[in-house]
């Protein structure tokens, strides 16, 4: 299996805190990566410095072996790395399917009229086609999720990085949720995904990492890496059910 996505000892420092200590991170091609840290850990930043949002101060990133470390956000996401937020702030006076056309348009770089067909089929696939017509600002919480997941896959990304796309949610609508992350990945779609509710995590992920002070300090099959002492010390008080 080839690699697509790649940090090769990447490091961060805003002033005195590190945030990024020399980070070595692959991701195969196809393969739905984890990750988990308290809060400050690095998780973020880390998205940032993929994304070309945050520079690293060193280390370099790689998509597809092509060192990306010195590309703009919008040529990375040109290239095929897209992002969800852990808060979604779509257009809010825009309708669902002028949110899709938007980034459709500008995200991936085509022409208006040449993305309508990709946006009706989104809308389909995570559950808003009734809501196409309606304005982004009145849609409930979960279709706000699915919305900026729909934002983000309008850009036909090939990794796709989510940003605790399950908080807020309760655990119906997590469930719903994850069935469609499941669904993104099963497409072809690498993901990268950042994650409180651990027990959500860890049924759509085939890998877990765990970051700490800025640190990778646990890496490999989900159910295991949350059982590992040092693991459940940081995470005192979550229970993970595989």
């Amino acid at each position: 299996m080839s690699t697509i996505l790649a940090l090769e000892q990447v490091s961060k420092r805003f002033g005195a805190i590190v945030v990024a200590n020399g980070i070595d991170l692959s991701l195969n091609d196809g393969e739905a990566l984890g990750i988990i840290g308290p809060n400050g850990a690095g998780k973020t930043t880390l998205f940032g410095m993929i994304t070309g949002t945050v520079v690293s101060d060193s280390g370099r990133v790689l998509f597809d072996g092509r060192d990306i470390t010195r590309e703009t956000p919008e040529r990375r996401c040109r290239m095929g790395i897209a992002r969800s937020f852990q808060i979604p702030q779509p257009f809010g006076g825009m309708t669902v399917f002028e949110n899709l056309v938007v980034a459709a348009a500008f995200g991936g770089g085509r022409r208006e009229r040449d993305v309508y067909g990709r946006c009706a089929e989104l809308l389909e696939r995570c559950g808003l086609a009734d809501k196409a017509n309606r304005r982004a600002g009145s849609l409930t919480l979960l279709d706000r999720k699915r919305l900026e997941l729909a934002r983000a896959l309008a850009t036909e990304p090939r990794v796709l990085l989510l940003d605790e796309v399950a908080g807020g949610l309760v655990e119906h609508e997590t469930a719903a949720l994850v069935e469609l992350v499941k669904q993104v990945r099963a497409s072809g779609v690498s993901i990268v995904w950042i994650e409180h509710i651990v027990h959500a995590l860890i049924a759509a992920v085939d890998r877990l990492v765990v970051l700490h002070g800025g640190a990778l300090i646990a890496e490999g099959n989900p159910a295991e890496v949350i059982r590992r002492p040092q693991v459940a010390e940081i995470y005192m008080g979550i229970e993970a059910d595989a």
